[in-house]
């Protein structure tokens, strides 16, 4: 049975006419066709399928669209429009911190929802605030270094 649910996606109301138990992830790609939310493992545990949902990280891959009504949704897309990505893409790219980039759209949104808590954060908190997403080309270091260098370059958009 289709559910009409009312949400806000990358800042503009949208309304999704399908069924509530199909998950946010399979909903952004095909019906949405926002495909940089990637599907990694469908279980919550790599990260690849990261979005912010009403301010806090989340794997799309563990949310059904039920769930969704009223919620403010941002995803790679949304995020890339804004002055914050800028900075995050600038310090991703001066320390060759993507390889295969398939990571990066989860990658670039746990930065973005690690910085908006921890501004200036610690190496230890970094490292923390990206756990839940893998990099199978191994490129961590690059990463973690990318966002030391994205909080102090955007001192103050945090």
């Amino acid at each position: 049975m289709d559910t009409k649910i009312h949400f806000t996606l990358n800042g503009k109301p949208v309304t999704y006419d399908g069924n509530a138990s199909n998950r946010l992830l399979d909903v952004l790609r095909d019906y949405y066709k926002l495909t940089g939310t990637k599907c990694g493992c469908k279980e919550g545990e790599c990260g690849a399928c990261s979005i912010i949902m009403d301010g806090e990280l989340i794997n799309s891959c563990m949310v059904a669209m039920g769930r969704c009504e009223g919620a403010d949704i941002m995803t790679i897309e949304g995020f890339s429009e804004t002055e914050r990505f800028k900075v995050i893409d600038k310090a991703y790219g001066a320390v060759s911190a993507v390889q295969c980039g398939y990571c990066i759209p989860g990658m670039v949104m746990a930065t973005e929802a690690l910085l908006r808590k921890h501004p200036h954060p610690t190496e230890e908190e970094i490292r923390d605030g990206l756990s839940g997403n893998l990099c199978r080309c191994t490129g961590y270091n690059a990463i973690v270094r990318a966002v030391g260098i994205a909080a102090k370059e955007g001192n103050g958009l945090w």
